[in-house]
């Protein structure tokens, strides 16, 4: 506006100047030509004054001239030095100054700038100062944790480690810090299963083996995504993920040391438990003498007891032999109706206890299973008695076979109270009942049946409603 306005004057001052001499040059000639051209002294005087007029007129026109030249490029300065104050101050150069105390106008706009450009300096300065003492304390409690910790950018730059993380990489901090942890991973096999799992997850996620500090040592990694809420964004980005390693050799340790106790225990109890029963099967022969009504009930108590022992036992032997790796499967082609009836047959004494009716259904076309007949045998056994034992008094219990496509399903269903949903996935953990349940078991039965039908690549999963009842579903892909 300033500027406009002076330009403005200029121009008008130029055109007032302009139009004065126009006006006194027409004057000067009406007067020349008005006065008598006999009088020699009226025409000198007359000539005089045109070049007086004249004179005049050309200094009006240098003068409007030069200011209409060189007003602006006045005015244009100090506003040129303000643009290009602003502009460095844009680009973070918070140490310009201007310096404008030859126009008077602009020394209140000079000083202003001036004492913005100081405090922002002096702000950038504390807030880089803060965010340095921000960024030891977070490096020094990253340190501080005794767990490896890495983490990675959305382009796998390592932007911190800590120093347990380097100790098991056996890595030097400077050779991998804002390194890209996938060209580290090509001479680094730990570093190289770590980036493999983040970037295609596994659902077993198996624990890491490592070797470190000359001991053998077992980790489980998680990979947590770092996710933030830009300025002005609605919904959070992915920046990067955090690796943790979980030193779980302690857990390990303690596990194997419990499975290489049941295992041992469950062998042991073995031999008594055979010894109680052949003593039970002498004792009921009616050779060696005739028992009483009392006598048979006790022994038959006795021989109720055992068993349930010895299937116990049987229980723990399998439990170790999963958890120690060493299942060994021997599958040959079989037919799902064998693996039903040998189900049945070793619950029929049971079922006639509870007069517990099983109803068969099964297709007249099924294909053939490729299995360890006698693990998944073992698996209907255990669905097949749990079925029984939550089925009411002279109730009924389903098992059969079907084959939708390329599965084939084997199921076992009865009609019990049912199984609250909230404890759907819970009955498959190890050692877990259902609170409230009065019928006795070890809590294995369930846990070891997935574990036999899971190392065929086969599912088990349960249908179960209160009141309704409970359907358990194997299911093996038979392509």
């Amino acid at each position: 506006m300033y500027t406009k306005t002076k330009l403005n004057l200029g121009i008008g001052l130029l055109l007032s100047m302009i139009i004065l001499l126009v006006v006194l040059s027409v004057v000067n000639f009406r007067l020349l030509t008005a006065m008598d051209p006999g009088n020699p002294a009226a025409g000198l005087a007359l000539q005089r004054a045109l070049f007086m007029v004249s004179i005049v007129g050309a200094a009006c026109i240098i003068v409007g001239i030069t200011l209409y030249f060189r007003l602006p490029a006045v005015i244009n300065r100090p506003i040129r030095e303000l643009t290009n104050g602003i502009l460095e101050i844009a680009n973070h150069n918070y140490e310009k100054r201007l310096n404008l105390t030859s126009n008077k106008e602009f020394i209140q706009v000079s000083e202003s700038f001036n004492s913005m450009a100081e405090r922002l300096a002096e702000y950038r300065a504390s807030s880089l100062a803060d965010i340095l003492q921000g960024k030891k304390y977070i490096e020094a409690i990253v340190n501080a944790i005794t767990e490896p910790i890495i983490g990675l950018n959305n382009d796998h730059e390592v932007l911190f480690i800590n120093n347990e993380a380097l100790n098991i990489l056996n890595m030097k901090r400077e050779n991998v810090i804002r390194k890209s942890a996938t060209d580290l991973a090509l001479k680094n096999d730990l570093m190289r299963r770590l980036m493999r799992e983040l970037i295609t997850p596994d659902d077993k996620n198996e624990p890491l083996n490592i070797y470190a500090d000359n001991k053998e040592s077992f980790f489980q990694a998680k990979y947590i995504p770092i996710r933030m809420l830009e300025t002005g964004e609605t919904e959070s980005q992915n920046f990067g993920h955090v690796i943790m390693l979980k030193n779980i050799t302690e857990f390990k340790e303690l596990e194997s040391a419990k499975t290489t106790f049941i295992s041992t225990i469950s062998h042991e109890l073995k031999t008594p438990i055979s010894a109680i029963l052949m003593s039970l099967q002498l004792l009921e022969d009616k050779r060696v003498g005739t028992l009483n009504t009392e006598q048979e009930e006790l022994s038959q108590s006795i021989k109720d007891n055992s068993e349930r022992l010895l299937s116990i036992t049987g229980e723990l032997l399998n439990m170790t032999q999963v958890e120690a790796g060493k299942l060994q499967l021997m599958p040959k082609i079989t037919k799902p109706i064998e693996l039903i009836n040998y189900a049945i047959a070793a619950n029929r004494v049971q079922a006639d206890k509870f007069g517990c009716q099983i109803e068969v259904e099964y297709p007249e076309k099924i294909d053939k299973l490729y299995v360890d007949s006698e693990k998944i045998a073992w698996v209907l056994t255990n669905l097949l008695s749990n079925a029984i034992r939550f089925s009411p008094e002279y109730g009924r219990v389903i098992i059969g076979a079907r084959q939708t496509e390329n599965v084939v399903e084997m199921y076992v269903q009865d009609f019990g109270k049912g199984i609250d949903p909230r404890y759907h996935q819970s009955i498959f953990d190890r050692y877990f009942r259902v609170p409230g349940t009065k019928i006795q078991g070890s809590g294995l039965g369930l846990s070891i049946s997935k574990d036999f039908v899971e190392a065929h690549n086969g599912t088990l999963a349960v249908e179960s409603e209160l009141g309704k009842g409970s359907r358990f579903v194997i299911k093996f892909d038979v392509r």
